[in-house]
């Protein structure tokens, strides 16, 4: 082996791209009253990482954490990208991303909550939440992707959401072992 060369764990997952063609015509469910979602003016790389962190733990997002803080920073600068923290109870318990890719397309890059919010009722809700934040910049499409690494609600809840499936493919991800993420048992065999 390659002394350059780092060591990793080859995981197969699918990934399934999805759309949104208009927004949402009905309203959504509303947040609990302690929770509340600010959009950060400004996010530390550091403050990033630890949402990035907590909350893909469980679900082997490993991507971001290979990369520097600076490259980070930079990656994760408005405006851009947008980055929204639901709060309940003053604590960070969820994040959102939206990416502008084109500017008629919105991109939901990442979503999700920290794994003691989960099936606490505020997921729905933060979602609905992140669709109309998008939509309310009048992009003509919104995107998100998720695959099966990720919670095994996410897809049915984007398609509950109005998000259409577009394809599914299969990725060979080469998680660095050096990271020491537990890797999902369902994506060992």
């Amino acid at each position: 082996m390659d002394a350059l060369r780092e060591a990793v764990m080859e995981v197969a997952v699918d990934v399934t791209f999805l759309r949104m063609a208009s927004a949402p015509a009905e309203a959504g469910p509303a947040l609990p009253p302690a929770a509340r979602v600010v959009r950060l003016n400004h996010c530390s790389a550091q403050f990033y990482r630890y949402l990035y962190d907590t909350v893909g733990a469980p679900w082997l997002w490993w991507m971001r954490r290979t990369v520097e803080l600076g490259e980070l920073q930079h990656a994760i600068a408005p405006p851009r990208v947008s980055i929204h923290v639901l709060y309940v109870g003053g604590e960070p318990v969820g994040f959102y991303e939206l990416e502008r890719r084109l500017p008629e397309s919105m991109n939901l890059s990442y979503f999700g909550l920290v794994p003691w919010a989960i099936g606490k009722g505020v997921g729905k809700p933060f979602l609905r939440h992140a669709i109309d934040a998008a939509w309310a910049e009048a992009p003509r499409q919104m995107t998100v992707n998720t695959c099966t690494a990720d919670h095994p609600r996410a897809l049915p809840n984007y398609i509950a959401a109005g998000f259409t499936p577009l394809r599914t493919l299969r990725e060979i991800w080469p998680v660095p072992l050096r990271l020491g993420l537990k890797v999902p048992e369902h994506l060992c065999s």
